[in-house]
């Protein structure tokens, strides 16, 4: 890696507040969007879930066909054999074999009433699964609509800001390289650790930027001599004059514009 040429504090100070005007714009730019990329593959799983459901529950209404299928050959072959056995009461030689007979024909009318019992359940069955099929599809066009309606605001969004995006953080980087390692290990730890981001803010009516904490006249003419790097005792922010953020700002701003 090469090494990071060395540099004034001031300078040091200007490349660390244009990256925080910078980064500050890349959470613009993300706050924009908000919670959409969340949502929209929230939306894409349980759409995804309903269709795996209905696929279940088409091949359940195939097995249910399937069992129908399967009880009508059972009743046909009973029939079958009912008429058999009818033919063959008209020769018998004995009671033993009327008896014998007689039992295999009850035999099978069970048989009958047993397959008729289960494909009425079967239908029943049918008709419940077809009801949840009906109402999970009117679900699953509503989500699919939503899904749309979310992705081409996703869409919209991304294609104002992707380019901007793309570029300011090519920006961010290229201004890190600025900066010394410690100096960046700081600023990204005050970031994480504040809830607007802001690692590195200017001095606002006598005040740190968002602070109502003064900061003595000493300290402010220590900041104003960008001799050092000083930090809010209260909120460890880094701080800067108000001269310097304006510069920096107005700097910045127009090579946004440009991008």
């Amino acid at each position: 890696m090469a090494k990071k040429t060395e540099i004034s504090v001031e300078e040091k100070l200007r490349a660390l507040f244009d990256l925080q005007i910078i980064d500050s714009r890349i959470d613009e730019i993300r706050n924009v969007r908000g919670e959409l990329p969340l949502e929209v593959e929230d939306l894409e799983n349980e759409i995804n879930g309903m269709d795996e459901k209905l696929k279940k529950l088409t091949a359940e209404l195939s097995d249910f066909d399937l069992g129908i299928k399967e009880n009508k050959n059972i009743i046909e072959s009973a029939n079958g054999l009912i008429v058999k056995y009818a033919e063959k009461l008209k020769n018998v030689r004995n009671n033993r074999e009327y008896n014998s007979i007689v039992k295999e024909e009850e035999y099978q009318q069970l048989e009958i009433q047993l397959a008729e019992k289960k494909i009425r359940e079967l239908k029943a069955q049918i008709e419940q699964k077809k009801e949840t099929i009906e109402l999970l599809n009117e679900r699953l066009t509503d989500k699919k609509d939503h899904l749309s309606a979310k992705k081409n605001e996703l869409g919209e969004i991304m294609q104002e800001t992707e380019k901007e995006e793309a570029l300011l953080i090519s920006q961010s980087k290229t201004f890190e390289q600025k900066i010394d390692d410690r100096l960046i290990v700081a600023y990204k730890r005050i970031r994480r650790s504040v809830k607007n981001g802001l690692a590195i803010v200017p001095i606002e009516r006598g005040a740190s930027g968002g602070s109502h904490f003064t900061i003595p006249p000493q300290i402010q003419m220590e900041i104003a001599s960008r001799q050092k790097v000083i930090t809010d005792e209260y909120s460890g922010r880094i701080l800067v004059d108000a001269e310097l953020a304006k510069e920096e700002h107005e700097k910045i701003n127009k090579m946004i514009k440009s991008l």
